[in-house]
């Protein structure tokens, strides 16, 4: 190729990068026989991009979709706002609840009454959780009323009658219309002590939330049961309170607390559930360095490549000087192929992060087939399946971020190149 020729292919291409730059580049990046171990090298950064952008895409998305659904599940049984009343008993529940609901973004207000009792069947016994509400509350609660598999809300009515988890039900080896036995250490008081309080109810409906610790652990009772069971006689525990933006509780329980005409207790559910989700971001965080040095190690794989590559060219440089290259088509002919590896890694992982994610239980269940061992346990999760919610947001930064590790592992061998003395570099040719 004549100086002229060089001259003319650089000033043809236009923009930033010539046609030139691009050939040269491209023509670096094919491997030839005995440049088979630079291409090696530029194979593995290639793959630790890939995998290092689609592993940090699927970790977080994940993590989000643990997030979102735990937080669904827990705040769409326990509310966002709990108000009590420390040191009386709350008799005056329904006037209460009548001023807390005039307050603006208070979407729903229930009287309830809890309590841990242990739930006996023929099968077993298991500790649980019993709720005392009324079923026009519990037909509101959306994450039961969507999920109940077996039985109806009129059944709810009667007083002998009880909601329990699928998940309990399993273990306790009941269905629909079985009965089960709670028993609550806090029974009558009797000259030998305090005597447990023993009832039989009848299993009226069965519902799944999809989260294996509520599943298994919550009983619904109507209102008035709960009272005499608990030998609350026309009293609550507490009021739950939803309001229509979760995230400015704050605001929401300063407004309560004017609202109430009587001393009351707010706590929301960034209180009562902070050490959980403060975890949770921890983990989350940390989870997202770790992998991040994945993409790292990847790019000085890139920086390792292309200076080998600038050696073994170092004569095809001086001959490009010497017939009119300039220093920086040089630097951008190296800038374009290393650039080039990371921008094709990003995008690939990117790609195949996204994917995975869009199916990861069809992923989940063919590794259990395949395997024949439980990939995700409800049990230990928490949940009954794995959820992955891919933040747009996030994803284009985990982008952004790639291609600038990507494309500062590359400025170094580029300008190496770029100051390659053509004397030197023919010296000993």
């Amino acid at each position: 190729m004549a100086k002229s020729d060089v001259e003319s292919a650089e000033v043809g291409g236009g923009g930033a990068f010539s046609r030139f730059e691009w050939m040269m580049a491209l023509r670096y990046l094919r491997a030839r026989r005995k440049e088979s171990f630079i291409s090696i090298i530029s194979g593995f950064s290639f793959l630790g991009i890939t995998l290092g952008v689609a592993v940090l895409i699927i970790v977080m998305s994940v993590m989000n979709g643990f997030r979102a659904e735990l937080l669904g599940k827990i705040l769409g049984i326990n509310g966002h706002i709990i108000v009590q009343t420390p040191g009386t008993a709350m008799t005056d529940y329904d006037r209460l609840a009548d001023l807390i609901v005039r307050v603006p973004g208070v979407e729903r207000v229930a009287p309830i009454i809890d309590g841990q009792v242990m739930a006996s069947a023929p099968a077993g016994t298991s500790g649980v959780l019993v709720r005392g509400m009324r079923r026009s509350d519990l037909e509101t609660l959306d994450v039961v009323a969507d999920n109940l598999q077996n039985g109806s809300f009129e059944a709810f009515d009667a007083s002998d009658s009880v909601f329990i988890g699928r998940r309990l039900a399993e273990k306790l080896n009941v269905g629909l219309g079985s009965r089960i036995t709670l028993i609550s250490p806090s029974g009558p008081v009797t000259p030998f002590g305090t005597a447990p309080r023993m009832k039989a109810y009848k299993v009226g409906g069965i519902f799944e939330i999809g989260m294996s610790e509520y599943d298994a652990s919550f009983v619904f009772m109507p209102l008035e049961e709960a009272q005499l069971y608990f030998n609350r006689p026309g009293a609550v525990g507490a009021l739950e309170v939803m309001v229509d933006d979760p995230d400015a509780v704050g605001r929401q329980s300063i407004a309560i607390l004017e609202a109430a005409d009587r001393p009351i207790r707010v706590l929301d559910w960034q209180q009562m559930n902070s050490s959980f989700f403060n975890a949770l971001m921890v983990e989350r965080n940390v989870m997202f360095l770790i992998l991040t040095l994945i993409i790292l190690v990847a790019a000085l794989n890139i920086i390792s490549g292309l200076i080998m590559l600038v050696k073994d060219k170092g004569r095809d440089i001086a001959i490009l000087r010497t017939m009119g290259a300039s220093p920086g088509t040089i630097m951008r002919v190296f800038f374009i192929a290393g650039a080039s590896i990371g921008v094709t890694g990003t995008l690939g992982g990117t790609a195949l992060g996204i994917l995975f994610c869009e199916n990861i239980e069809t992923v989940q269940h063919f590794v259990e087939n395949v395997t024949g061992r439980t990939v995700f346990n409800p049990e230990i999760y928490f949940l009954s399946n794995l959820p992955a919610e891919i933040d747009v947001r996030e994803t284009i930064a985990v982008v952004v971020m790639a291609l600038v590790l990507s494309f500062s592992a590359t400025l170094y061998p580029s300008w190496r190149a770029a100051r390659l003395d053509p004397v030197e570099a023919l010296r000993y040719e």
